[in-house]
């Protein structure tokens, strides 16, 4: 984690998922470095509740999801699944009893306004690389892989992916990607579009941090607000998304940030958004 970052006891604090927060970026952090960030029966309720709770603390702007070590995360913990037991996720009374897909982490990222970028450290495998495909902004460390292996494991992409790879590159290349579960390296995923760019590892949460940090000096409702019309727009007509998008700017155009942005427009000066 960048030495920039101060400690904070946030809202998810806690061994699995760690939480940090400072100039309205907040860290959520995959802390499982010993088991490759695979995810446990307590990840899911922690990473969901982060994303939950830092969406509505209103000192949040920007999100930046990582994962502690070499990987990002390798997807199910497949040696705790094999165990069986309480610690496996699949079958598991308590997930299978509990669980609400409602408020599982894929529905509670996908449903967040607050821009979330990832910053994959290492590679994501299977439910985390549908976690990362589930953030709006991706930045690979150039020795990171994404594995795409569910049917190599007898599944399907569970968390989303079936969802979005179609409409991110295509049916046809993601058809392929699915199909033969196939893992790709850095070049082939920004070949893909699946990130954004390409960083030396070590340069990674540096990137995340300086993007995130440009983010936030944007009027944070005008950011989210576009976030909401994006994710909207992808399930509707035109015509309804123009009349959508219309509606939500005259409720933006009464905020003191709109004043704040044309004042400081015509004084030649940067603005300062106070996200109201």
């Amino acid at each position: 984690m960048s030495d920039k970052l101060k400690d904070k006891v946030g809202p998810t604090a806690g061994p699995e998922v760690l939480y940090e927060l400072t100039d309205h970026i907040a860290v959520i952090t995959l802390n499982r470095p010993e088991r490759m960030n695979t995810i446990s029966i307590t990840m899911l309720d922690a990473l969901a509740e982060s994303f939950v709770r830092t969406n509505a603390d209103p000192e949040v702007r920007v999100v930046i999801l990582t994962g502690k070590g070499r990987a990002f995360c390798a997807g199910l913990d497949l040696a705790a699944q094999s165990a069986g037991g309480d610690k496996a996720l699949i079958n598991s009374e308590q997930v299978m009893t509990n669980l609400d897909l409602r408020t599982a982490p894929p529905t509670t990222l996908h449903d967040m306004d607050k821009p979330v970028i990832c910053a994959l450290n290492g590679s994501a495998a299977g439910y985390g690389l549908d976690t990362a495909l589930g953030c709006d902004i991706r930045i690979m460390a150039d020795n990171a892989k994404m594995a795409a292996a569910f049917v190599k494991r007898g599944i399907v992409p569970e968390s989303g992916g079936t969802w979005l790879l179609p409409r991110m590159i295509g049916w046809s290349r993601a058809a392929e990607l699915i199909f033969t579960g196939r893992t790709l390296d850095a070049g082939q995923c920004l070949a893909l579009g699946l990130v954004s760019r390409i960083v030396p590892a070590e340069k990674v949460m540096d990137e995340a941090m300086a993007l995130a940090a440009e983010i936030a000096q944007n009027a944070p409702l005008a950011v989210q607000s576009s976030k909401r019309m994006m994710r909207m727009g992808m399930d509707e007509s035109f015509p309804a998304h123009v009349q959508r998008v219309f509606l939500q700017l005259l409720p933006l155009m009464r905020t003191a940030d709109f004043g704040e942005g044309v004042k400081s427009f015509l004084e030649k000066r940067p603005p300062r958004f106070q996200g109201r």
